[in-house]
């Protein structure tokens, strides 16, 4: 490694003391230096300092505190930081419910470390993108089109005056939308973007995603058809409203 590499701060949160090392020495790699907590209470006390850490690696099922509820509460509070789940369960339910409670990515054990560090990898490099994209796009951070208002930064968004409950998800996808009016996105371009290739797949999550945040656009503000449907290509942000 050169002097110029960049470092990475990658937190995991595992119980199992074997694994936990293995992914440690695996993850230095990337490269980065690695903190790993063994319980859920550890986790959650380190993970809310999110600006300390580039990616989080988060087993599900932890004692103390779940996994799940980690990573629901980071979101919650609105923090980005890159999350891969990594568990023993591997029904699709469970796969699901992680993903929409706002991890990046679902490794089911057990895995190759090879995948596991391929993986992160692929997480840091997305956010960092995103990272550029988003402040090209925006750069105060907030995007104003007539009664909606979408603040980056707090991750609310308002219509007409009247604060949107989203959830992180459906925030991802408002913000996204808005910082690009007028372009067409295909369902596969916003599970790769919004989501990420952990999605593969599962393309009525879009649908499902959209017309959550239609149903909540337009209970909150008349006339906001932002959101239209390209039919037999994807989805727009309309901006002429």
């Amino acid at each position: 490694m050169n002097a110029f590499t960049q470092l990475h701060r990658i937190l995991v949160v595992e119980d199992d003391a074997d694994l936990s090392r293995v992914m440690a020495v695996h993850l230095s790699d990337v490269p980065a230096n690695v903190t790993v907590a063994a319980d859920g209470r550890q986790g959650a006390a380190l993970a809310r300092d999110s600006q300390a850490w580039d990616a989080i690696v988060l087993d599900i099922n932890l004692p103390g505190v779940s996994g799940l509820e980690i990573c629901r509460s980071l979101r919650t509070l609105g923090d980005r930081v890159p999350i891969m789940m990594v568990t023993a369960r591997s029904a699709e339910g469970d796969r699901i419910q992680g993903l929409e409670w706002g991890a990046d990515d679902y490794l089911v054990k057990p895995f190759g470390v090879a995948e596991m560090v391929a993986r992160v990898r692929a997480l840091l490099r997305r956010a960092s993108f995103h990272r550029g994209a988003s402040d090209e796009a925006a750069p105060r951070g907030e995007i104003v089109v007539g009664p909606l208002r979408v603040n980056r930064a707090q991750r609310r968004a308002w219509a007409d005056a009247h604060s949107l409950t989203l959830t992180p998800k459906e925030f991802d996808l408002l913000w996204h939308f808005a910082a690009h009016p007028g372009q067409v996105f295909t369902r596969d371009e916003l599970l790769s973007t919004i989501w990420g290739h952990a999605h593969d797949g599962y393309d009525h999550t879009v649908n499902t995603h959209i017309n959550r945040l239609r149903t909540k656009l337009k209970a909150s503000a008349a006339n906001s058809d932002w959101i239209r449907t390209v039919w037999g290509v994807g989805y727009s942000f309309a901006a002429s409203e």
